[in-house]
């Protein structure tokens, strides 16, 4: 698995915030196709901490357990029944409090489905998928939070 965030991670742009960075590790997965890393100091993120056992913040991971393969094509027909998906997904979670006194957890789920084969015939287009995801967060970064915070868009 060759996901594997720096040590230092410079946050995007938020409101309020000043050059936001965070300090992460390694940690053990949930599962063996997993890999994690658990934020241990922050810097320029508010109130916001870092992990503990009350409070977790920690990025996760997740590689499909069963890769599914392109299916054969029929031999008369040419046609290829349906094609499933390979799926991915990056978990992230930042423990807060929801009032004074009440921990809770904030979770951000983003899932990649590729189209068995694609990966090997077509792997342009996936790693255009994900820097376009990348791109879009990191230059929205900002927008999204005062979004997520104020209810509006």
């Amino acid at each position: 698995m060759t996901w594997s965030p720096d040590s230092s991670i410079t946050g995007g742009a938020q409101t309020g915030f000043t050059s936001p960075t965070f300090t992460t590790a390694d940690t053990v997965a949930p599962a063996l196709n997993a890999k994690s890393k658990v934020v241990t100091a922050v810097s320029g993120v508010g109130s916001a901490g870092a992990n503990s056992i009350s409070s977790p913040v920690s990025a996760t991971l997740f590689l499909p357990a069963a890769p599914k393969a392109l299916p054969v094509a029929n031999p008369i027909t040419g046609l290829r029944g349906s094609i499933p998906n390979n799926q991915t997904k990056l978990v992230v979670r930042y423990g807060g409090e929801a009032a004074s006194g009440v921990p809770a957890t904030a979770i951000f789920r983003g899932t990649w489905d590729i189209p068995a084969g694609m990966d090997s015939f077509d792997p342009d287009t996936v790693r255009a998928l994900t820097s376009l995801v990348i791109g879009l967060l990191s230059e929205e970064s900002a927008d999204l939070g005062d979004t997520l915070v104020q209810g509006s868009m």
